[in-house]
């Protein structure tokens, strides 16, 4: 990416060289950083010191565009394709204009055009109809309806796509895992920038769509050509215990169903063929989006005893409307556990999910009884029978979070925590050869991580797909940090009515 840009800067100010000079500057302003932008603005008519607004990120890509529209304009090119041009491929044509003899400079465009339009309002403010009517047909600045509304689609277009790539995304809440917290149809506005903005790695994409073209349902990007992960520096750090927007880390390599998207590992896990199955790999900024709590950090040890999370030895903070699932017989008046709050969508009677205010509410119907929902091993991450065999949702662990730079000890009885974070995430050839751990054809007996990794939780315990099933997820994969709610239906169904008490609350939970 970095090549990039130094090839097409080198590239623009090679062709700035001869248009300058055709313009009555000094030729050499184009081959100095900074004093060729300020030309530029001169050029076309804007103060030297415009040219600081290419110093802001985001903003700096539309007044750079504005501001080559505006050169060749100053030449005499006016239509919609010499400004296509000279927004996509500047140095294209500043090049043919500054090395055709037959193009000239006419001026600064942005005070000619404003001096054309002062001599309409002249000719109106006279009541010279004629003039007024010569003066517009004659217009070399005019631009058709038609061309007004494809040049004001496009631009709103190009900004939307921008401003969701880097800065802010809207999210919909579609399943319960967050319950109590966040709900299902709760509409989210999540900040890229609090944690680092990361440029976009597929850049051949439909703009405004992440991953699925509605309707044709197809994938809406090309996975060639794409550019390495990098992130710019972040305004805060992930604290614990917040809500992470994030990519699905097993979302690399997965089938489409009606009813949700499956990764190829969970049917591995279950020992399923995967059959005439169409599987479809992803980038990592096209897979899905989660949203989950964070639960512990890089760097801490995390066990779960009896449903309570322990960070380092000590018990952690529980969300405040943390639920599990409850086995709950007696009479039930429906009505009045919606009233409470508890989402009947989600249970399946007898079972409910359910926080400690609702298990009290309902204790407190009389000939009801209400017992927590037991649990018992299944497979869990890391999916070694030596390690989790006997580990259920409720006591899981210990396991610790690794840490960029820390180097921890590598054998067979700790590998399958890690070995999916030393292949895939970090990209290294891992191989077993016997009792052997090879990493890039040598044996290793520790590794030293390259990334911070964080561990994810749902609010709603016990019907939440999280790090307890996929694993760590990596720095690279966080998105962002959920703002506000800025809309809220009732289980995510309009016909359902709107939740107006959620509408732009804050979507930090606690």
């Amino acid at each position: 990416m970095l090549m990039f840009f130094i090839v097409a800067y080198i590239l623009l100010s090679l062709s700035l060289y001869k248009v300058f000079e055709k313009a009555g500057y000094p030729a050499w302003h184009a081959l100095v950083p900074g004093l060729n932008f300020m030309t530029m603005c001169e050029l076309v008519g804007r103060k030297k010191l415009h040219a600081l607004w290419l110093l802001f990120p985001i903003v700096n890509i539309f007044i750079f565009v504005a501001l080559c529209i505006d050169v060749v304009r100053s030449f005499g090119y006016h239509k919609f394709w010499h400004s296509f041009v000279a927004a996509v491929l500047p140095p294209l044509a500043f090049g043919y204009i500054g090395l055709s003899p037959e193009e000239e400079y006419e001026g600064p465009v942005l005070q000619q055009e404003k001096e054309y339009l002062a001599k309409i309002e002249a000719a109106q403010a006279k009541g010279s109809t004629t003039m007024v009517k010569k003066l517009r047909a004659q217009n070399p600045y005019r631009k058709s309806g038609g061309r007004e509304w494809v040049e004001s689609i496009i631009f709103a277009v190009f900004a939307a796509a921008f401003i969701r790539m880097f800065l802010i995304e809207m999210y919909k809440i579609p399943t319960s895992s967050m319950e109590g917290s966040l709900l299902v149809g709760d509409f989210l506005c999540v900040s890229k920038a609090h944690y680092g903005i990361r440029t976009p790695m597929t850049i051949a994409m439909i703009p405004l769509l992440h991953n699925r073209i509605p309707f044709l349902d197809k994938e809406s990007y090309w996975e060639r050509p794409s550019l390495d992960y990098m992130r710019l520096p972040s305004i805060e750090n992930i604290e614990r215990n917040n809500p992470v927007v994030f990519n699905y880390p097993e979302g690399d390599s997965v089938f489409i169903t009606p009813a949700r998207t499956f990764s190829v590992y969970d049917l591995h896990r279950q020992n399923q063929p995967i059959g005439n199955r169409e599987i479809i790999t992803r980038p990592m900024d096209k897979m899905d989006h989660y949203i989950k709590r964070c639960i512990a950090m890089p760097g801490d040890s995390l066990q779960i005893i009896d449903r309570q999370v322990h960070i380092n030895g000590k018990p952690g903070v529980n969300p405040t409307n943390m639920q599990f699932g409850y086995v709950v017989q007696g009479q039930l008046n429906k009505k009045r556990l919606q009233e409470w709050g508890v989402n009947l969508a989600d249970s399946r009677d007898p079972v409910y999910m359910l926080n400690e205010e609702q298990v009290e509410k309902i204790k407190g119907l009389g000939n009801v009884t209400v017992t927590p929902l037991p649990q018992t091993p299944r497979p869990l991450f890391p999916y070694d029978e030596s390690i989790s065999g006997d580990w259920t949702v409720d006591n899981y662990g210990p396991l610790y979070v690794p840490k960029k730079g820390v180097t921890t000890p590598l054998n067979m009885s700790n590998l399958a925590f890690y070995k999916r974070v030393i292949d895939v995430y970090e990209k290294n050839d891992l191989e077993i050869r016997g009792s052997d751990i090879v990493i890039n054809g040598e044996v290793a007996t520790e590794y030293t991580f390259k990334m911070d990794y964080y561990w994810m939780m749902g609010d709603n315990r016990h019907n939440s797909e999280d790090s307890r099933v996929w694993g760590f997820v990596p720095e690279d994969h966080v998105v962002g940090k959920p703002l506000f709610i800025w809309f809220s239906t009732n289980e995510g169904s309009m016909s359902k009515g709107v939740r107006w008490n959620r509408i732009f609350t804050s979507a930090k939970k606690p």
